[in-house]
């Protein structure tokens, strides 16, 4: 009974995690490592940029991926 409550309250912190936020243009600052994905049209129909953040000297690393529109909620980046 104790594992089962523990998976419970487990299941209510993560599940809130696996939503993507997508922005609608990619914002100037990011951290080393911090990933953005943003609604791009240089990627196709139901893809999206991802971008990740890079150390100071380097370019920053962009990827068009697959993002569910129900793991995702679209807003605006605030500069």
């Amino acid at each position: 009974m104790r594992a089962f409550a523990l998976g419970l309250i487990l299941s209510a912190f993560t599940v809130p995690c696996f939503a993507q936020t997508v922005l609608k243009s990619e914002p100037l600052v990011l951290a080393p490592y911090e990933i953005a994905f943003v609604q791009d049209s240089s990627c196709g129909a139901g893809r999206v940029l991802k971008v990740t953040g890079a150390i100071r000297g380097l370019h920053r690393k962009k990827v068009c991926v697959a993002l569910g529109s129900a793991q995702a909620s679209l807003v605006s980046a605030t500069p």
